[in-house]
């Protein structure tokens, strides 16, 4: 602890100059002398002000999953770490290297729906309109920050055990812009929330984050399915209070998966690498040697969709090496009854939409 807020001082001057950079941006948004761009389609805007692990995927997954039925979506996103360059609409063919280990899986979940990547959100959209017209909703991945767009709605993710409430900027803390910033959203969601809150808590929450009278709040929490094979997604196994997992995770943060695995299963070693880190071969040899190594008689690998969608670029020699690796999926779930509030403010949003 003491460690942490020495590094903090040290790096509060960096963070004092980002914040000046930072906020001049904004001003010069705000003021319109750098330019903002509506366009004539509904686009809701998915993000969050800390550097990642608020779980703007899953949420993004439960509104592909909610709006799919009645209209035609396409998702946006940067494509972080791909290989490519500009716009890329993507295709069965693609993986994690071409299009980012996101899209990809929504790529692969989600046949029915557009998915796009590009750098520049303003010049993806037209093409998007160009190459699939009759495209009815727009969801933009993690482009809270980035205000070239004007989205229709804009929804933002914090932590319940990191609010951006209680965060600074970087590099001392975890926001790319400061707490205040929270202003320009129209939904914010409490992601990660453990099983039970009270009434009590929920009010604290309410109070901290001080919402506009035009904010919705709302809060959720991840419901874990059964883990599904690597190799055949309709094969699932269900875990159970003797089986040593070997987690391997390149994820902004574990604690809350972490926790829900020490709540399931005798044992977890994790082989924890950066956010979207791209696994090599080498990163495979060695999952192998930890998997040998281990003495338990019930023990698997065990992965997320996200990290999922990186590790196929290693398919076959993870088949080679007869690897048992599974996938734990997971899905949005809301608390306090809120899910068919949060949908029919959705669908007032698109019902209500003009230019």
């Amino acid at each position: 602890m003491i460690q942490q807020w020495l590094a903090k001082i040290l790096l509060f001057p960096f963070t004092m100059l980002y914040g000046m950079v930072i906020s001049m941006r904004n001003l010069m948004y705000d003021a319109g002398l750098l330019k903002s761009t509506r366009f004539s389609i509904p686009i809701i805007s998915v993000g969050n002000l800390s550097i990642g692990g608020a779980g703007k995927t899953p949420h993004i997954e439960f509104l592909i999953e909610h709006l799919r039925p009645y209209l035609n979506i396409a998702t946006l996103s940067r494509g972080y770490k791909r290989k490519t360059k500009g716009f890329r609409m993507a295709n069965l063919n693609d993986n994690a290297l071409t299009i980012g280990d996101e899209p990809l899986q929504y790529r692969r979940k989600y046949r029915d729906i557009i998915v796009s990547v590009s750098e520049s959100r303003t010049l993806a959209i037209p093409l998007i309109l160009k190459q699939a017209p009759g495209t009815q909703v727009v969801l933009l991945d993690d482009a809270f920050q980035h205000r070239a767009i004007v989205p229709g709605l804009n929804v933002l993710l914090t932590t319940y055990d990191q609010p951006f409430t209680r965060d600074i900027l970087l590099p001392a803390g975890r926001l790319r812009e400061y707490s205040d910033s929270y202003k320009r959203a129209d939904i914010i969601i409490v992601s990660k929330c453990p099983e039970e809150i009270s009434e009590q808590n929920r009010a604290e929450i309410i109070k901290e984050i001080n919402l506009l009278d035009r904010q919705r709040l709302y809060f959720t929490k991840y419901h874990y399915h059964n883990p599904y094979s690597f190799f055949n997604p309709s094969s699932r196994i269900k875990l159970s209070n003797d089986a040593d997992v070997i987690l391997v995770s390149a994820i902004a943060n574990t604690a809350y998966l972490r926790q829900h695995l020490d709540n399931e299963v005798a044992s977890v070693h994790e082989l924890e690498y950066e956010d979207h880190h791209i696994f090599l071969e080498r990163d495979i040899e060695y999952m192998e040697q930890v998997y040998i190594n281990r003495e338990s008689s019930n023990k698997i690998i065990l992965t997320t969709e996200k990290d999922a969608m990186r590790l196929e670029l290693h398919r076959d020699l993870i088949y080679k090496k007869k690897l048992p690796v599974y996938v734990l999926p997971v899905e949005v779930s809301f608390l306090f009854d809120q899910k068919d509030e949060f949908i029919n403010d959705i669908r007032s949003f698109l019902l209500n939409f003009k230019v």
